[in-house]
């Protein structure tokens, strides 16, 4: 298929640029076809749900990222001037019987169970090919105005931005708007490696889905158990950084053979009940200039393959090993939030 778009002239080589048009903003997520869905309904056989959420309030504090805090949940005022408590207030109208409880929250969007948005990382990019990379995203969007925030980069100097802020193109609305609801297979590295800290490249990855005969096709999602979301809650939101991560599984995003097998593999999305899905910090790049976040730029600006972060997976894993499955349908559309550039969700699994 031949690739052409306003906003570029050659595309990172083996991305999904332009496959859906010059103006996609779904990047894998249009191979949820109608027969995907159908294939993911084909996989109930007992009617049995389980959430794949975290509680909004996991991790706990700020340990795991400065930047990302608990939600902050209150009640509205009502006209009165009295807040709205945890327990239910009468009406403004004397004559009138309702209680009424209304609540607002301030929410980190990616703080717990979350989707990344292809509007999430970006990458410096020749995309016009003379020679000076752009700040650019999926499929050529362009940060500074079709992903905005206060200030926008030329070449070297920052300059202010007063357009309107936030993933013009590329948010989670699209990925709502989508549904998403398809095919999911489990990839349960937890029961193979344990919680040893084992770095997963595409040997340990071949190994474990030859081992549990697990086939991945185009438009399914993938998830990856590792034991870390389950160690959040036993810690009771007072999360030790060091032991998560220091024993529990995640990719490697500087191995090129299991970065390839994201691409031949068709999958729509990662999802993993890990921090990043993929190692934090990456394994040092050999090249001069190289992303901090391998996986993340291979997934998200190079092939439109979405992120799912810190799913809660033990009871579906365990039972889908139990039973000896591998498949189940999803449901998981993140908020319908126009501009957001990810989302918390609360994912369905039904098997």
């Amino acid at each position: 298929m031949t690739a052409t778009s306003p906003r570029w002239t050659h595309r990172p080589e083996g991305s999904t640029w332009g496959d859906w048009g010059p103006d996609d903003q779904l990047g894998r997520m249009n191979l949820l076809t109608r027969e995907k869905v159908l294939a993911g309904i084909a996989e109930v056989r007992e009617g049995r749900t389980f959430c794949l959420s975290l509680p909004l309030d996991y991790p706990g504090g700020s340990v795991l990222n400065p930047r990302r805090t608990p939600p902050v949940l209150r009640p509205v005022q009502r006209k009165n001037g009295r807040p709205n408590m945890t327990y239910p207030m009468r009406c403004d109208d004397p004559t009138a019987t309702d209680l009424i409880c209304d609540d607002q929250v301030v929410l980190t969007l990616q703080y717990s169970t979350q989707w990344d948005s292809l509007a999430h990382i970006g990458q410096m990019f020749d995309v016009d090919g003379d020679g000076r990379p752009e700040d650019v995203f999926y499929n050529g969007w362009r940060a500074g105005s079709d992903i905005a925030g206060p200030l926008v980069w030329h070449g070297t100097e920052p300059a202010a931005y007063d357009g309107p802020q936030g993933a013009n193109r590329l948010s989670v609305a699209n990925m709502a708007v989508a549904c998403l609801q398809g095919r999911a297979v489990m990839i349960d590295l937890e029961a193979h490696f344990g919680r040893t800290g084992k770095l997963i490249g595409y040997d340990e990855l071949r190994q474990v889905l030859d081992a549990d005969r697990i086939v991945v096709e185009p438009g399914d999602f993938v998830c990856l158990r590792t034991g870390f979301a389950q160690m959040l809650l036993d810690m009771n939101r007072n999360p030790d950084a060091d032991v998560l991560f220091g024993t529990t599984s995640a990719l490697n995003g500087r191995d090129q053979r299991l970065l390839q097998w994201i691409t031949d593999s068709g999958a729509v999305a990662l999802i993993a009940d890990n921090y990043a899905v993929e190692i934090l910090p990456a394994r040092p790049c050999a090249d001069a200039f190289c992303a901090t976040l391998p996986l993340h730029a291979h997934c998200l600006f190079k092939l439109g393959v979405n992120l799912g972060e810190m799913w809660y997976l033990t009871e579906l894993a365990d039972w889908l090993r139990a039973n000896h499955r591998s498949r189940f349908l999803l449901t998981a559309p993140p908020l319908r939030l126009p501009g957001a550039v990810g989302s918390p969700a609360t994912p369905v699994a039904t098997v």
